[in-house]
């Protein structure tokens, strides 16, 4: 017998039918989301994928703006999309007691799924005073007798960064030599000659330096040896090339050098046979200096 029709019981069923429905539907698309999210987080984390991001991703960012120090921040964001890490990134300036490591910008580095960068952060309109005397290496500009006259006119306490630039370039264990009878400490060391454009420089303390190494020279063959053949796309959104990291590398030759000194250092570092000139990129007073 059929049962008489009943329409508060059917409006109360569809709606049961409907909230099951969407239930079922809201569960399985829970679960593969979920699925999207922790696959997504196991395929783009796996080894050591997170470790040489940053390794390869934040050295490439420091070579190509030399002028600023960057330094890691936090690591790592994962998403469906891709990964990023963000950086500390601050002018270097000269050494000055209480100034350092103020005025820092935060950014981030982000890759997509597949690994490639699109827009790194800074770029070409980021130069500092210590990026153009980066640039003037090999050109002849500001020589000594000019670069003389400047230092003669800062008072002799003064701390100051500053571009060495070397007669010729030397090999690791001659530049060891100088740097040791000179007394000066490297900041970073200038591989490259390559006027008018950044050089490739480097520092064995710098972002993405996942090695022992204490020595610049030898932190960077080892940098570069890192390197794979599919990493050219994204060194190539640095402004970087594979082929010139690896003869760098491979030369091994200093050509210039960034370093802090007194003003009175450069004054007498300036007259060193082996000294081309000396650029001076920035000056301040050392309030914690006697």
């Amino acid at each position: 017998m059929i049962p008489e029709f009943d329409p508060k019981r059917t409006r109360r069923a569809v709606r049961l039918g409907i909230l099951r429905t969407a239930a079922v539907v809201l569960a399985v698309l829970l679960v593969v989301s979920l699925a999207a999210v922790f696959g997504s987080r196991l395929i783009q984390e796996r080894g050591d994928r997170e470790r040489r991001m940053v390794n390869v991703l934040g050295a490439a960012l420091q070579v190509a703006n030399p002028g600023y120090e960057v330094s890691e921040k936090e690591c790592c964001d994962t998403s469906l999309t891709g990964m990023a890490f963000s950086v500390y990134v601050s002018a270097l300036r000269a050494h000055s007691g209480f100034s350092s490591g103020l005025n820092h910008q935060t950014f981030r580095v982000e890759q997509d799924f597949f690994g490639r960068v699109q827009a790194p952060p800074l770029g070409h309109a980021t130069e500092t005073t210590l990026t153009y005397g980066l640039y003037n290496v090999g050109t002849g500009n500001q020589p000594k007798e000019d670069m003389r006259k400047v230092l003669a006119r800062l008072p002799e306490g003064l701390a100051a960064l500053a571009v060495v630039e070397l007669v010729r370039p030397l090999k690791d264990a001659e530049f060891a030599a100088f740097r040791t009878r000179t007394g000066l400490h490297s900041e970073r060391t200038v591989y490259e000659n390559r006027p008018r454009a950044t050089p490739i420089t480097w520092s064995a303390h710098q972002l993405g330096v996942g090695f022992e190494e204490d020595d610049d020279l030898a932190s960077l063959r080892a940098w570069v040896g890192s390197l794979r053949d599919h990493d050219e796309h994204n060194l190539r959104q640095f402004g970087l090339d594979l082929t010139r990291l690896r003869k760098s590398a491979a030369d091994g030759l200093a050509y210039a050098f960034v370093t802090n000194a007194t003003v009175g250092g450069l004054r007498k570092i300036i007259d060193d046979p082996e000294v081309r000139t000396v650029r001076v990129a920035d000056v301040t007073y050392d309030l914690q200096r006697p």
